[in-house]
C-alpha cells in the first residue's frame, strides 16, 4: 500500500498535458470519485492499525501533489492560450468589408432632413391596412379604379384589407387622433399589383408630406415645394406646376423640376423638354378633411406625394428600379461614398 502511494507521488511530479481534454483526462484518472486517490481512501480500511497514521499522511500528501500538479498545469495551458507574443502590432487592422446604406434610405434620410427642417414631424402607419385608411378617408369613390385587384393587393380572407396603396393612409391616421396645426411627413413602403420590369414594381417607396392650419394657401405649397427642390437638386433648379387630378385634393398639381443633367436645355433623360416630373401635390379637398373629423369651414390644408425611387433615379441616374430590391453588393458599394 505505501509502494502504491509512493509510486502515485512519483507519477504526480512528471504529469504533463499538452491541451484542455488531455488536463481533463488525467483529472479524472487522479481525483475523480473513481479516481486512483478515492481508489486509496477506500483500501485505507483494510491497512493494519500499526500503519494507518502513515499510510493516511502519504495518502494526503498525494491527493494535495495532485491537486497543485493540475493547478499549475491549468496555468500553463492558460498562459499559452492567451500568448501573443507572435502578433505584429504594428501592423495595419486586416482588412473588414463595410457595408453601406441603402441608396434608397439615403435618400429617403435626406428627404426627410430637408422637411424637418421646414418644421415637418415624421408620422408612421402600419402597411397592411384597411379599405377605409386608405381609400375611403381620402376621398376614393367605391367604383374608383384604384379599388379594382389590377392595381390592388387585398387579403382574400378579410376583401377589406389590403396592402396600402400609398402612404396617404397615415395621414389618415394622424387626421383622426389630432387636430390642426398638423404638419407631417410621411415616408414608407406601398405596394401596387404591377408586373415588375425596369420601369415598375409590385413594391416601391412614397414620401407624403400635409400640412393643415388656418390659412393655408396654394402659395405656401408652392414656396415649401420650390425650397425642397433647391435642397435636393441644387439651387438654381426650377420648377413648374401643371393642373392634374387627384380624388384627395383640389385643386391638385403635378411638380417638374427643371432637369438636374441638363440644366433645362434639353438632353435624353428629360427627352429635350428641359423637365422631368417629380410629384404630385394640392390643396386637401374639404371632403376629406370632413372624412376625418376636421371642420373644412375652419382650416385648410396642403398635401404633396413622391416617389422615392424616382427621386433617386434623379439623383443617382439609376435606370433599372429592379436593381433596388435584388441586393447585389456591388451595386450597393457603388453608394458607399454616399453615406
Amino acid at each position: 500500500m505505501i509502494e502504491k502511494i509512493k509510486h502515485l507521488l512519483s507519477e504526480a511530479e512528471n504529469l504533463q498535458a499538452h491541451n484542455a481534454e488531455e488536463l481533463e483526462s488525467l483529472r479524472l484518472k487522479y481525483l475523480s470519485k473513481k479516481g486512483l486517490v478515492n481508489q486509496l481512501m477506500a483500501d485505507f480500511r483494510n491497512v493494519p492499525a500499526e500503519q494507518k497514521r502513515e499510510v493516511g499522511i502519504l495518502i494526503n500528501r498525494a491527493k494535495d501533489a495532485l491537486t497543485a500538479r493540475f493547478a499549475d498545469l491549468k496555468a500553463a495551458l492558460a498562459t499559452t492560450d492567451d500568448d501573443h507574443s507572435d502578433l505584429d502590432l504594428t501592423r495595419t487592422p486586416y482588412p473588414i468589408r463595410l457595408g453601406t446604406r441603402h441608396p434608397l434610405s439615403i435618400v429617403t434620410h435626406e428627404i426627410v432632413d430637408i422637411f424637418s427642417r421646414m418644421g415637418f414631424t415624421l408620422a408612421d402607419g402600419p402597411e397592411v391596412e384597411d379599405d377605409w385608411h386608405v381609400f375611403g378617408a381620402m376621398n376614393f369613390a367605391e367604383d374608383h379604379p384604384a379599388r379594382d385587384m389590377q392595381d390592388t393587393f387585398f387579403i382574400e380572407s378579410h376583401p377589406d384589407v389590403l396592402l396600402r396603396t400609398h402612404t396617404s393612409s397615415v395621414q389618415s391616421r394622424v387626421m383622426e387622433q389630432n387636430q390642426p396645426p398638423i404638419r407631417v411627413i410621411c415616408p414608407g413602403r406601398v405596394y401596387r399589383n404591377e408586373a415588375i420590369s425596369a420601369r415598375a414594381h409590385c413594391f416601391f417607396h412614397q414620401v407624403e408630406g400635409l400640412y393643415i392650419d388656418r390659412d393655408v394657401s396654394f402659395t405656401d405649397l408652392k414656396q415649401v415645394l420650390l425650397t425642397f427642390a433647391r435642397e435636393m437638386f441644387g439651387p438654381d433648379t426650377r420648377i413648374r406646376l401643371r393642373p392634374s387630378y387627384f380624388p384627395f385634393t383640389e385643386p391638385s398639381a403635378e411638380m417638374d423640376i427643371s432637369c438636374n443633367i441638363c440644366g433645362g436645355e434639353g438632353c435624353a433623360f428629360c427627352k429635350h423638354t428641359g423637365w422631368v416630373e417629380i410629384l404630385g401635390c394640392g390643396m386637401v379637398d374639404p371632403n376629406v378633411l370632413e372624412a376625418n373629423g376636421i371642420d373644412p369651414n375652419v382650416y385648410k390644408g396642403y398635401a404633396f406625394g413622391m416617389g422615392i425611387e424616382r427621386i433617386t433615379n434623379l439623383k443617382y441616374q439609376v435606370k433599372d428600379l429592379r436593381l433596388f430590391s435584388e441586393n447585389d453588393v456591388r451595386f450597393l458599394e457603388e453608394f458607399m461614398a454616399a453615406n
